[in-house]
């Protein structure tokens, strides 16, 4: 309703907020890209909730340091209807690393008869355990690289996409 009144162009995003008492006018201007972008299936919440893979994330945050793009901008690149869930991933890394990336929020906690059936940790457990550390050291690596030199570390990877790019266009 808030975005169908907006494209009628009577009202600007500001006022829109305040006259659907909506506290950020952010907010308004979100759901106004996402509707542009995927139209009203883009605004609905309900439905199944989208899981995405730790690289993915990992994919995508690496993209906002590289390109300076914000979330909004972010998620409509990637598909990401939500785009504050970019911020929760965000915390989720500052807070376990690259494996706090893989909490589900919303899944119950282990009980006592589960705990102790996984106390024991299954050979495929810990390749991808150690799968995850070997994203995060990488992921660390570059993050280090980036901070150090940013407008080195973008050349070299813009040289590196167009390099790529050429190869896979002949």
């Amino acid at each position: 309703m808030v975005v169908k009144e907006y494209q009628e162009g009577k009202l600007g995003i500001r006022p829109l907020a305040k006259k659907h008492g909506i506290k950020s006018k952010s907010q308004v201007e979100r759901w106004i890209k996402v509707y542009e972008k995927f139209g009203a299936e883009g605004l609905l919440s309900g439905g199944t909730t989208k899981l995405y893979s730790v690289q993915f994330k990992l994919d995508v945050l690496s993209f906002i340091k590289r390109t300076g793009s914000s979330e909004t901008e972010t998620a409509l690149h990637f598909g990401i209807t939500n785009p504050t869930i970019i911020a929760t991933w965000k915390k989720a890394i500052l807070k376990g690393g690259v494996e706090g990336l893989n909490i589900h929020k919303g899944w119950p906690p282990m009980s006592k008869s589960r705990k102790t059936e996984t106390d024991t940790k299954t050979k495929e457990e810990l390749e991808r355990e150690n799968e995850l550390l070997r994203l995060e050291v990488e992921y660390l690596k570059k993050l280090r690289a980036f901070q150090m030199d940013p407008e080195g570390y973008l050349e070299k990877h813009k040289q590196l996409y167009h390099s790529n790019s050429k190869k896979s266009s002949n």
